[in-house]
Parts: structure tokens; sequence; C-alpha cells
């Protein structure tokens, strides 16, 4: 899983490289020769270009992108952000290398008219001030002119994705040794535009960094020849009453497809006949009350259980404290969630480590309503810590949290968006991912990072017109794309 770096990491990397004995010069100018190479790739003939300069090292990239461009022939302006005497010391040594033969102007000085693209190397990941309001920075978020972002858009948190001021949105951004959770998290895909990821040879990582997920091998997913369906786990599904079945059975479906030996559906009686003229391959069990299912549950070849997708709240609250009691792998979803919004902790006690919890924005903040999504990944950690289980944070950024502090994001961003999801039922089919997974033996955290990729590329699979219903069908191709 490759790694995302918060600028402390970013800023820890970089300090070690330096006492190791690399040159922190050598390094900014490797730097200059990753944007310049990518700016070339996509306009690789000579544009008029202009560079807006920080008081930072980004600002030092700025100067090598600038001298190496014009080497190349292009016509370059130079823009500064404040005074030149106060530039950190390898970013005034690439000004003053620049400033020998060509103009340094005041960042005020700058307009679009007359330029055909920007580069914005005004802070980056160094971002922690608001920029004033230059009227010249008015006219870049208006003006169509391309912006080529250095590390991060300016005005973007490399950490967490908010917006601060000004709200400039690049072309391109390019960014280096790894990219960072602000490129992922909120605004951050929108403000980016394309993302490249620069080697400039840092090779230190980070303990407890933000992992990104990407898609699992084969061999994970795969089944044994050996073994027979309970061999591939039972994974119990609980539906809501008559005519709210619909959620449950998409959940089941999709335990079904992602490889559980077994799915049954668990109903009131009285919904059995309605469940059962729209389910083939899963099976039907009538589970009246919490009675009915501790006694359900006494099968120990039941390994996971999937509580919330379409439940109502009374029965949610009947049944799953009886489920947790069983201490089997759990998926709690929905109205699994939000029947305790009102005592979470009392939810929180009778959970385990065996569980997933699947809230969305709103179902997380009725749950944890101290923990600010302003940073989500503190607050997923911080849940996860709480409730002592895994948390999956649903959203087109994913955030996956164990209680020991193991956090993922998935991002439906770059090349893998898919917003077909944003549909009735899709949810849904993700809860039925993770517990077909749990039944299987995946453990919460691998489980609930597969079944976010998985989500995500049966989406993209499919494409536009995309309902719920079509995901779990999608899964056969998607499963067989694999590697191993």
């Amino acid at each position: 899983m490759v790694e995302l770096l918060t600028t402390a990491q970013m800023r820890a990397i970089e300090v070690e490289a330096f006492s190791g004995g690399m040159d922190s010069r050598a390094l900014m100018e490797r730097a200059g020769v990753a944007v310049v190479s990518a700016i070339l790739s996509r306009w690789p003939r000579p544009m008029r270009v202009s560079v807006l300069c920080g008081p930072g090292n980004n600002g030092g990239d700025g100067f090598v992108i600038a001298r190496l461009l014009a080497a190349r022939g292009w016509p370059v302006s130079v823009y500064l952000l404040g005074a030149a005497d106060r530039l950190l010391p390898d970013a005034r040594a690439n000004h003053d290398r620049w400033a020998k033969d060509q103009p340094v102007a005041s960042l005020e000085a700058f307009h679009t008219e007359g330029c055909d693209l920007v580069v914005d190397a005004l802070f980056g990941i160094g971002f922690t001030r608001p920029l004033a309001p230059f009227d010249s920075m008015a006219q870049l978020r208006a003006s169509t002119v391309p912006l080529v972002a250095v590390d991060l858009p300016s005005g973007l948190d490399a950490d967490t994705g908010v917006v601060r001021s000004p709200e400039l949105r690049a072309a391109l951004t390019v960014t280096f040794h790894r990219a960072k959770p602000g490129h992922y998290l909120g605004a951050g895909p929108d403000h980016c535009g394309e993302l490249v990821v620069a080697d400039i040879g840092l090779h230190a990582v980070a303990a407890g960094a933000l992992g990104l997920v990407g898609a699992p091998c084969g061999g994970a997913v795969s089944k044994s020849s050996a073994a027979h369906k309970y061999g591939h786990g039972h994974a119990l599904v609980l539906a809501g009453g008559v005519g709210h079945g619909g959620a449950a059975r998409l959940a089941a479906r999709a335990a079904l497809r992602v490889g559980a030996g077994l799915v049954t559906v668990g109903c009131p009686p009285a919904a059995l006949i309605e469940n059962a003229a729209q389910l083939e391959a899963v099976m039907l069990a009538p589970v009246r009350d919490a009675a009915v299912l501790r006694d359900r549950l006494s099968d120990k070849r039941i390994t996971a259980l999937c509580l919330g997708p379409g439940f109502g709240l009374a029965r949610a609250r009947d049944l799953v404290p009886v489920a947790l009691e069983a201490k089997r792998a759990t998926v709690l979803d929905a109205d699994g969630l939000i029947a305790f919004a009102d005592a979470p902790d009392d939810l929180f006690r009778a959970l385990h480590v065996g569980c997933v919890l699947t809230p969305h924005a709103g179902e997380f903040a009725r749950l944890f309503p101290d923990l600010d999504l302003g940073d989500p990944v503190a607050a997923v950690r911080a849940a996860a810590a709480r409730a002592g289980c895994t948390i999956l944070l649903k959203g087109r950024a994913t955030l996956i949290a164990t209680p020991e502090g193991r956090t993922a994001l998935h991002a439906a961003a770059y090349g893998r968006d898919a917003p077909w999801l944003a549909t009735a039922g899709a949810g849904d089919v993700l809860a039925g991912l993770v517990t077909g997974l749990l039944a299987r033996g995946m453990g919460g955290f691998d489980a609930a990072t597969t079944a976010a990729w998985l989500h995500v590329e049966a989406a993209r699979r499919f494409g536009p017109g995309l309902i719920a219903e079509d995901l779990p069908d999608m899964l056969p191709a998607v499963l067989r794309g694999l590697r191993a």
C-alpha cells in the first residue's frame, strides 16, 4: 500500500535525508526538473509562462523551474511574494541565480494578460496562512489560463484537503516523493487537476503513515479448489420487514458474489415470500426476534453477520445486541448504527474487534458528534479507537481505520472517479462486500479496504446508467482482472 505523507512526515523525511548527507540544493534542483518534465510532456511547445514564487522552498523550486524553462527557449516572467532578503537559503541561492540575468517582479504586479501558462510555486505543503487578496489572484481564479501547481495549489491544506484562501484550481499538480492526504481528501481532487507524483531521490518511509488503497491481489479473493462451500464461510444478512428487504437483498448478493460460500437472508416470517420471489442462490431463514436470532447463531458455521440495511430502528435495537454477543465478524450499517445515535456509548461497549462500522458522514456525525470531520483522518482514527473496531467512513474519499491507528484511504479520483455510485443502494452493496470478505476469513481492515476498491471498480466497469443492482453482477469481471 503506497503511503500518503502529511506535511510533518514529509518534513521529517527531508530532515533525515539532509542529516544523512543529501544536498538540499540538489534536491530542489531535482524537484524543478520533475515539474519541467511534467510540463513538457503536456505542453511540448514553448509558451509564455509566469512563475509565481513564494517565500519558502516551494518558491525556490519555482526559480529552478523558471531557469530550466527559459533555457529551453520559453518566455518566462517571475513574480515573488515578499522580499528576496527574507527567502530561505536554498531559495535565495536560486533567486540570485535567476536575478543575475533576469528580472524578478513583485507578485502584486502579476497579471494574466499575455500569459499562456502559470506555475504556482507560492506555498505548496508549506501553506499555513491565508494569502493576501491581491487583485492578481482574483484575476487568476477567474482566468482560463492553465495553472501548474508545485506540490499543491496554494490555499489547499496538504493534510486535510480543506480549501483556505485563495481558491486556485490547477490543471496539473506535481508533488514529490509521495502524494499528500490533501490531494485526495475534501476539495483536493477538484483543485489539483491531473496529479503527478515525482521521484526526487528520497527513500525514507514514515511509520504510521496513511495508506492509499490499491487493487488487491487476485490470490486474496480467489477460492481454494480443495474447499467446500462452508470452507468459504456463511454470511447471515438480517433484513427488515415486508416492503423493506431490498437493501438486505443487495447486500446478500454482494456477499455471495465476492465469494462467501453461503449467504442467508434472515427476515421476519411475513417477509419470506417477498424475499423468496427475488432470491435464488441466497437462502432464507425466518428471524422474528432476538430469541430466534440467538438460536440461529448457535450454528457456528455462520461466520459473519450484516445488520442495518433496510432494517428499521426498532428491529436494530432488538437484534444488534444479540448479534454482538455472538462475537462473530459483524458489519453494522445504516439503521444498525442510527438506532444507537441517542446512546452511542451503549453500542461502543457491546462492540468487539471483529466488527466493521460503515457510516456515511451524516451517520458518523450522529455517533461521534464531538469528532470534527474537517480533519477526517484524525476523526476516523479517534472513532476507531473509541469504538474498538474498524471504521469505514464512506464517501468519494473512503477512510478505513483500526483501533490501533492503522489507516487507509481509497479515493474515487484521478482516473478512478465513479460518480455513478451516487445512487440508492450502493452503500448496501458495499456493506455486503465487506460482510462476504469477513465471512471468508479476512480481518476487518483488509475486508474493508478490499471491498472499497472492488466497489468502485465495479462501478467504473459498468459506467453511466449504473443502479445498485448492477454492482454485484460486475464483480466476476473485476475479479477475473486482478493480478495473481
